[in-house]
């Protein structure tokens, strides 16, 4: 499988890592660190990417549960600088992980190469301008949304309905215009979901294969391991990087990770070991 970025060809023959680039006050994990400055988001990037980071996830509105919104002015004025200083000195691929139409259409025109959508393209205008952007669109399941996600995490087959609601949106996608090459999907690890909900999915991912689209798997610093083991998200570097693992081995094409250097280091291995089987 491959995908074709404005940076070039994004060959998914072998993983990637995603570094995500969190430019709000108040993610779960990192919120703050690289919010009041393009300089310090920029560092933050420089330093993923040297760490072998091949796309920069950049996002301006934290989707913890229970996070608020944000308007479409504020998420523009975190994201679009970003995007725009990246794009200027790095030939990387850039993601924008926002479900703002809006956000989507000032990012692609400052250069943005991927949409990352925890809502699958479901607010109004999003699918148009993915559409239209004709760029990689990620679809991610979530039950509600930020604020409320968590309220329902009853399924009667966790597996299932989290297949259905993505068959679902990628027939809406094809619809619409977006091409069956650009479509990429995320199960939605911690997005309305119980702790043991996060780890079935984990533990049966290879056959979320059967769908037929390049899998993207979010599972860094989340709470199927802060709150399992009794720890803050940014102390959850080493089960984040056990999980990465774990969904590389089962056939993951992009992992979306906090902890690059670490990730890339396993990564390594795990593609040294496939070489010598």
């Amino acid at each position: 499988m491959k995908i074709q970025t404005s940076s070039g060809m994004l060959d998914l023959s072998y993983p990637h890592v995603m570094g995500i680039l969190n430019t709000t006050p108040d993610s779960f994990s990192d919120g703050g660190k690289y919010y009041d400055s393009t300089e310090k988001a920029m560092a933050h990037a420089e330093s993923m990417i040297r760490a072998g980071a091949s796309i920069i996830d950049v996002g301006g509105e934290s989707t913890r549960p229970g996070a608020a919104d944000v308007s479409l002015e504020e998420e523009l004025s975190r994201v679009v600088p970003v995007v725009k200083a990246l794009k200027a000195k790095y030939k990387i691929c850039v993601s924008v992980d926002t479900s703002k139409a809006g956000v989507m259409k000032q990012a692609v025109e400052a250069g943005a190469d991927l949409i990352n959508d925890v809502r699958a393209l479901q607010e109004p205008g999003a699918i148009d301008i993915a559409a239209d952007a004709n760029i990689p669109v990620c679809l991610m399941h979530m039950r509600g949304n930020p604020k409320n996600m968590q309220s329902n995490t009853s399924y009667d087959n966790i597996f299932d309905e989290v297949c259905i609601f993505l068959r679902e949106r990628i027939e809406v996608c094809l619809q619409k215009g977006i091409r069956q090459e650009n479509i990429i999907l995320d199960p939605g690890f911690g997005f309305g979901k119980s702790l043991e909900h996060n780890y079935h999915l984990l533990a049966n991912f290879e056959k979320f294969h059967e769908l037929g689209y390049p899998l993207l798997a979010g599972l860094s610093r989340k709470s199927m391991f802060y709150k399992y083991l009794n720890k803050a998200p940014e102390a959850c570097t080493i089960s984040s990087v056990v999980g990465a693992s774990l969904a590389i081995l089962k056939g993951a094409h992009i992992v979306r990770v906090h902890d690059v250097e670490q990730t890339v280091e396993a990564m390594k291995i795990i593609q040294m070991i496939k070489c010598n089987q």
